[in-house]
């Protein structure tokens, strides 16, 4: 299954490296949490964008020195009920202040898409085709509004939706 961003199929620019794979000369690159510590001083330096694939096991903070040079987030989802990496994304977007991509990866469904845009993934890697991409675009958009404060890329975590709507039309 392709990248999905905003409800659309894109190309993805990363191509992830496995640990014994030479770094290209340029390029952007995806890395194991492992080699992005073992390897930073040359990767912050490498001709293209450099992101990380963060296990849902490690604390959250431990990403604080290399977010800078940190143009992806990936965060893997090994089962559907595996709810860890939301809790990391949340932290992440909100307490580590995080703006670039970060993308769901692994065993996600479109029922899910909303609930995660919520905590803060823009980008979703599914595992499998088991679904068409008609589900993934219409569970992209099919919810408007929501009762919880969720983020919001331009503005950071915001208001729960529904509520504010209900007191703007009391005013």
């Amino acid at each position: 299954m392709p990248l999905l961003r905003d409800g659309e199929t894109v190309e993805d620019g990363f191509i992830t490296l496995d640990d014994e794979m030479p770094l290209p000369e340029k390029g952007d690159v995806i890395v194991s949490w492992e080699r992005l510590q073992a390897e930073f001083e040359t990767l912050k330096r490498h001709a293209g964008g450099l992101g990380v694939q963060f296990p849902v096991t490690e604390e959250p903070d431990a990403l604080g020195p290399y977010l800078a040079a940190i143009k992806v987030i990936v965060l893997p989802f090994a089962s559907f009920t595996d709810g860890r990496a939301y809790s990391l994304a949340r932290i992440i977007r909100s307490r580590l202040g995080y703006k670039g991509e970060l993308r769901a990866a692994g065993d996600v469904l479109p029922d899910q898409i909303a609930f995660m845009r919520q905590v803060g993934f823009d980008a979703f890697a599914p595992r499998s085709d088991r679904y068409p991409l008609e589900a993934w675009q219409r569970a992209a958009t099919a919810m408007s509004v929501s009762y919880q404060s969720g983020y919001v890329p331009a503005h950071g975590y915001a208001p729960a939706e529904i509520f504010e709507q209900r007191r703007l039309r009391r005013s």
